[in-house]
């Protein structure tokens, strides 16, 4: 393995009662593209939220570049999943842009003109510079996504976060993401995605992490992405194998 930039060890993590992680063991290298994927309900959005102490962790320890996450929190951005955001909040798409600069401005202080352009500059690599002064309420899903990745591409980060930003978007928003996505990686930049098509995770992913409250796997896509894997992360959630592969990849829902 190369650098390591994430280190994860013994972390779990609970809802109420419900332990939703244990046991989470594993280590991400710098410049790798992970798919983290796994049935409903196997705490994958709970993992990232626990990672970036968005939510308590009841065990474990966590290492960013070898240091806790408030000391590194800056060299670290985040997309949350598109559900879980206010889209009716009064705001134009520039300004959603230029929050991902607070760290950069200062919340008290007033954006300068650099601010503004390094804003214009990342929705226009996401095709969105014609929408800048658009409501974002008045933007469509696969919009909302592009200014959600340009908020995170503005932070100039060293290691992203994205729960599920492929989630209902169109074809040409998926493209567009996933370029920009190994446009990161291509410049040494780490991230990791939560992913619910299996059948994207080769084309998509260098590596890719198989949880199901605990790790089931962690690797390259080419040595563990197997049937073998899916099984044991899926357990009898799958169905339409043919040939050796899984085709349907979308989990039964129980």
């Amino acid at each position: 393995m190369g650098k390591v930039v994430l280190k994860v060890n013994d972390l779990a993590a609970a809802y109420r009662k419900n332990t939703v992680l244990h046991d989470v063991n594993f280590a991400v290298e710098a410049g790798s593209l992970t798919g983290i994927v796994g049935p409903n309900g196997a705490g994958k959005s709970t993992l990232i939220k626990t990672l970036l102490e968005l939510h308590p962790a009841l065990t474990g320890e966590v290492q960013f570049f070898g240091a806790s996450f408030k000391k590194m929190k800056t060299r670290i951005g985040y997309v949350p999943q598109r559900g879980s955001v206010d889209w009716d909040f009064p705001t134009i798409a520039l300004d959603v842009v230029m929050m991902g600069l607070y760290g950069q401005i200062g919340w008290l202080r007033r954006p300068a003109k650099l601010h503004q352009e390094k804003a214009y500059e990342a929705l226009d690599k996401m095709g969105m510079a014609d929408y800048a002064e658009r409501q974002i309420s008045q933007l469509s899903g696969g919009q909302q996504q592009r200014v959600f990745l340009a908020r995170a591409l503005v932070q100039n980060a060293d290691l992203y976060f994205m729960d599920e930003p492929l989630a209902g978007v169109d074809a040409a928003t998926e493209r567009a993401i996933m370029n920009i996505l190994k446009e990161l990686k291509a410049t040494g930049k780490t991230v990791l995605v939560v992913h619910h098509d299996l059948q994207t995770v080769e084309d998509y992913f260098d590596h890719v992490l198989f949880l199901n409250r605990t790790v089931v796997e962690h690797g390259r896509t080419a040595q563990v992405f197997t049937d073998e894997n899916i099984a044991a992360a899926y357990g009898g959630n799958m169905r339409g194998m043919r040939g050796g592969k899984f085709h349907v990849v979308r989990p039964v829902e129980q």
